[in-house]
Parts: C-alpha cells; structure tokens; sequence
C-alpha cells in the first residue's frame, strides 16, 4: 500500500478520535445537562466531518467504497477500544476479543484479492 492508502487511513483514524468523543465522552460527565452535551457533541462532530468525507473522497481513488466501509469498521473499533479502556476505565473481555477477531476475517474476505 502507498501513500494514496495510508493518507485516507490515517484521516479516518483522525476522524474516528473525533467521533468517539462527539458519541461518547459525556458519558462520563452524567451531570451536566443534555442540551449542552448534544451542542458540545454537535461541535466536535464538526471536526470528525472535516477529516471522515475527505478521506472517503480520496480514499475512493484507492479503495472502493466497500472497502473504505470495513475498514472504517475496523478503525471505530480500535479507537474505541483504547477510548473506552483508557477513558471510560471499563475492561475488555475475551468475548469482545473474539468479536474483534470476526471482524478482521470480515476484512481479509473484503481485501483479499480473489482470481
């Protein structure tokens, strides 16, 4: 994979930072009022749209929209893994792992060249 690879990659990681915050760093601020996480949500999603369209844009010259799609998948999934050990102080458990591992054969079947 080349650089026209990896910028879309590393843009939608970007993008996913942002998302996980925007959906679910209120969680750990339960008392402030709902209207005001939504608006705060609602700003940082800004910023997760300013990196997600362009890198599907330009990821779209590399990969195709299915593709784009999995691998997203899997970056949300990472990103919220260490989001929600390192933020959220919750556990990961065997069965999320194993969950994990299913969806990386969902993305070998979606990347995987077949003749």
């Amino acid at each position: 994979m080349d650089y026209r690879g990896i910028v879309p990659l590393a843009m939608l990681v970007v993008s996913n930072i942002f998302m996980t915050f925007a959906w679910y760093g209120h969680l750990k601020f339960k008392q402030s009022p709902l209207w005001i996480v939504i608006l705060i949500s609602w700003g940082i999603a800004f910023f997760e749209y300013c990196m997600q369209v362009p890198a599907n844009r330009i990821g779209h010259t590399y990969f195709s929209a299915s593709q784009l799609k999995v691998a997203q998948e899997v970056i949300t999934l990472i990103v919220f893994a260490i989001f929600s050990v390192t933020y959220l102080d919750e556990k990961l458990r065997w069965n999320h792992l194993v969950a994990f591992l299913l969806i990386m054969l969902a993305v070998f079947f979606m990347f995987k060249k077949w003749d």
